[in-house]
């Protein structure tokens, strides 16, 4: 998921856009200012205050009395961000998406912090040394027009097709969280790196051309403007309250069944937070049994907690989504080690 990065002050649970932010500047913060800044790769927050993000930050300054400011960007963009600023760390909270979260973590952003609740998240959800954890799972996927495709694709070669000219998009890996689980997914599910990277190859024909905006694809699709995207199932799932056109489907190689992986939104306390006391309360808050029962319920996304047993609307219907659909976990140390590499390939094969 990816966006330009910009602050975002929420104050009342109204969104409002900062020319400025007090922790973003070059001066050293005050560490007993009632604020926690969250750099975070978009989804959780609706365009319109009605996402996850908006009930618990609304919530947690309820409760505690600590301002919320909000930097949002693409999932790579903002741990380069963190990284520039390292030597003087800006953000108090970093949430982003693998394989990003484990980059974060093997740049030396991340501070050592098991937030309550941690203890309920699986192993694979969070590190072992307790310097992230997941709090909103997710699932990568990508949507296609109803309107326009009266049944919905299944596999990656029917995007070859002739009829999918200029109608076709993904965001950027490398980039974007999404964009990267993109290739992710076409190496597990042609068998490895060389035939997926054929495939998307191929698929360029089709491709209307690099996005750095996952989030930005829904519109163009429910606007039949093209045809098939990629996403993730939460904030599709989110989209698709004010986006009536928009399925959520994932892609299988020819002959075998569909295919996605676990996505999380993957939050850690930043080293030398500015405001360390606050962001391990913002974390606590965020993994608390009341925000996590909101995941489904107001973020359309699935519970980070085993214990929280969703049975809302919305987690019904997102259990509908992912019936029939094998659930694959790639090996993210691997994939940390050789992202440059799998980037450097997929440039290479696509030309972009």
């Amino acid at each position: 998921m990816s966006r330009a990065l910009k602050p975002i002050t929420a104050a009342g649970g109204v969104l409002v856009l900062a020319a400025s932010l007090t922790a973003c500047g070059g001066a050293a913060a005050d560490p007993n200012a009632k604020v926690v800044t969250v750099y975070s790769a978009d989804g959780l927050k609706g365009e319109g205050g009605d996402g996850w993000y908006d009930r618990v930050f609304k919530d947690f300054e309820k409760q505690t009395g600590i301002k919320v400011e909000y930097v949002e960007g693409g999932s790579g963009e903002i741990v380069q961000r963190a990284v520039r600023e390292k030597s003087n760390a800006q953000a108090d909270v970093l949430v982003t998406l693998p394989p990003f979260i484990q980059q974060a973590d093997a740049k030396g952003l991340l501070g050592s912090y098991a937030p309550k609740g941690s203890d309920k998240v699986a192993a694979s959800g969070r590190s072992a040394d307790g310097t992230w954890t997941a709090v909103v799972n997710n699932y990568a996927g990508f949507i296609y027009n109803k309107k326009e495709l009266k049944t919905a694709p299944t596999t990656w070669e029917q995007l070859l097709d002739g009829s999918f000219r200029d109608k076709v998009q993904y965001s950027t890996p490398g980039v974007a969280g999404d964009g990267t689980a993109v290739l992710i997914k076409a190496i597990h599910d042609f068998g490895g790196e060389d035939a997926a990277l054929d495939y998307l190859k191929k698929l360029q024909a089709n491709n209307v051309g690099p996005s750095s905006s996952t989030s930005k694809l829904a519109p163009k699709v429910d606007k039949g403007e093209i045809h098939v995207a990629n996403g993730d199932v939460q904030m599709n799932y989110a989209q698709s309250r004010s986006m009536p056109n928009l399925g959520i489907w994932f892609p299988a190689k020819r002959g075998a069944k569909p295919t996605t992986f676990p996505l999380p939104y993957a939050a850690g306390l930043v080293k030398n937070a500015p405001h360390e006391g606050n962001a391990k309360k913002l974390l606590d808050h965020l993994l608390g049994a009341a925000a996590q029962r909101q995941v489904s319920e107001i973020g359309g996304g699935f519970p980070a907690r085993t214990d929280i047993e969703a049975t809302d609307a919305n987690a019904r219907a997102l259990a509908e989504i992912m019936k029939g659909v094998q659930v694959f976990h790639p090996d993210w140390k691997d994939i940390d080690e050789n992202l440059d590499a799998y980037i450097d390939g997929w440039k290479s094969a696509t030309g972009s």
